[in-house]
């Protein structure tokens, strides 16, 4: 009898199961809703792949459709591609047959890879539209995009090989070496590389080099574009002038900028998107003025530079997922320095070396408990040995400066065991982030000058008016107002005079608007 009941069910499972129809799909109509009417591709470059932008569409009817066609519409030859719902079709160009439910929606995924010359010359805006069946029922839906022409310095490649320029030593002294090429005076495409210009800008593929005695000359209103894992170094002999001038507008038309090759308003403050700027051991007579540089993953590497101090003037530093001006035994003077948010620090000074900043805004406030806006120390630890290994430090020098953050103990001081090396510092007329909630300092006493109130402020309001957005202008309410002194740097960095008042920082304090 048990056998039976089971039967029963399996048997009524059957039947019930033979009665069901499959979906049955009618011929689109027309009126599929989209997203968007039109779908903007922010800015790329010539050749240069775009990011991934969405396009919905939606079966707003109570009936199953099969759309016939998706297509673009300039067929296979187009620089879009498309998928649909996941699907591919043909060459990521035309789709057959696409079934959308009733009451469903699926997504297309829009790319775009092209030149300047698929461009439109009188805009170099690149068009296109996304076909949805046709006849009576057709309905588009516009892509634009505008390309940017550019001068690109890529690496050499001789049969397939990437070449390969030396950035340092592995651990065994053999040379560490990275893809990238030496710049040329004669390039075939960009003409004198030791020169840059500023009618287009500049993308970086691997790491443009400055060999010895050479000297990289960039002139204010140039722009550089760095690829992922991409960057600039300057060789032992080498020297780097980077000459900006102070900007009018927003728009800092006289800076020099560098960041990274994607353009669209969503990477602008993304950190790590490209490598650093390296100033190896040796290399000398830096200069640089009126430089904005964003979105690195070390800003500034700066090594063992030889003869005059790099000077570094009305410079601004942003968004680096480590450091923002790095100094391995430097030789540094600043002048009107801004370095908000990196992952470790936004100065570090290490090994000691030789720096002294005036004026200079570094704030750092990166979303974690060990971040710090300011370190500065004079020795290494031994892997092999665990040993201090320790250098001079000739002089790190603050003067008018802030130093603050989101942590408790915006600033750390490491010196090492061996007295015999100068450990040389000062800091003069300086806001410094400093909460010692758990005394672990207090006995310290290279950290006694943090208590001199006549040359310290301790915590206090600072009054940045957005940090989240890089703007480091102090208001009214900051204690840094009016409590530094002249020390030589007349114009704050926007080149506004101090008239005998000197706010702390790189900016004079202001009146922020009410709204």
């Amino acid at each position: 009898m048990r056998k039976l009941f089971i039967l029963f069910f399996v048997g009524l499972a059957v039947t019930v199961s033979s009665c069901r129809q499959d979906f049955v799909f009618e011929p689109s109509t027309g009126d599929l809703v989209f997203s968007k009417d039109t779908i903007y591709l922010d800015t790329v470059f010539a050749n240069i792949g775009s990011s991934t932008y969405t396009l919905k569409v939606y079966n707003k009817s109570s009936k199953d459709i099969k759309i016939p066609t998706i297509r673009l519409a300039k067929g296979v030859g187009t620089k879009y591609r498309i998928t649909v719902d996941g699907m591919t079709g043909d060459e990521n160009r035309v789709f057959h047959d696409v079934e959308l439910l009733a009451k469903d929606s699926m997504y297309i995924f829009i790319e775009t890879t092209a030149g300047i010359g698929d461009a439109n010359p009188s805009d170099f805006l690149y068009t296109d539209q996304i076909e949805f069946d046709s006849g009576a029922n057709l309905q588009k839906v516009e892509l634009v995009t505008l390309i940017q022409d550019a001068y690109f310095i890529f690496p050499n490649n001789t049969n397939g090989v990437i070449g390969q320029i030396p950035i340092g030593f592995n651990e065994d002294g053999t040379v560490l070496e990275t893809n990238g090429r030496n710049l040329s005076h004669s390039h075939p495409d960009n003409g004198n590389e030791y020169l840059f210009r500023t009618d287009k800008p500049y993308v970086v593929y691997g790491y443009a080099s400055v060999p010895s005695g050479e000297t990289l000359t960039i002139p204010a209103g140039a722009r550089v574009h760095f690829h992922d894992g991409s960057g600039l170094v300057v060789q032992e002999g080498g020297t780097l002038h980077i000459d900006g001038e102070t900007s009018t507008t927003a728009a800092l038309e006289n800076e020099v900028i560098f960041e990274g090759d994607r353009l669209e308003p969503i990477f602008s403050d993304v950190p790590g998107q490209w490598g650093t700027v390296y100033l190896r051991q040796g290399s000398t007579n830096h200069r640089i003025k009126n430089l904005t540089l964003k979105n690195a993953i070390i800003g500034l590497l700066v090594e063992n530079n030889l003869g005059a101090p790099m000077t570094i003037e009305n410079t601004q530093i942003y968004d680096c997922s480590n450091v923002g001006l790095l100094g391995r035994a430097a030789n540094i003077e600043g002048k009107n320095i801004v370095i908000n948010t990196a992952g470790v620090a936004s100065l570090a000074c290490t090994l000691g070396g030789s720096y002294e900043f005036k004026h200079c805004t570094f704030n750092n406030n990166w979303s974690s408990s060990k971040q710090v806006a300011v370190t500065v120390d004079n020795y290494y630890t031994d892997a092999t040995t665990n040993q201090q290994v320790a250098f001079d430090l000739v002089k790190a020098d603050f003067k008018n400066c802030i130093i603050f953050g989101s942590n408790q103990v915006e600033l750390l001081v490491n010196k090492g065991t061996d007295t015999s090396k100068q450990f040389n510092k000062l800091f003069s007329k300086c806001q410094i982030k400093f909460n010692n909630s758990n005394n672990q300092f207090t006995n310290n006493p290279d950290y006694a000058f943090i208590n001199d109130t006549a040359e310290i402020i301790k915590n206090g309001v600072v009054d940045f008016q957005d940090i989240s957005k890089n703007k480091l202008f102090i208001g009214e309410l900051s204690a840094s107002k009016g409590f530094g002194v002249d020390v030589g740097v007349p114009l704050d960095i926007l080149g506004n005079p101090r008239n005998g008042v000197f706010d702390l920082g790189a900016y004079n304090s202001i009146i922020f608007p009410s709204n």
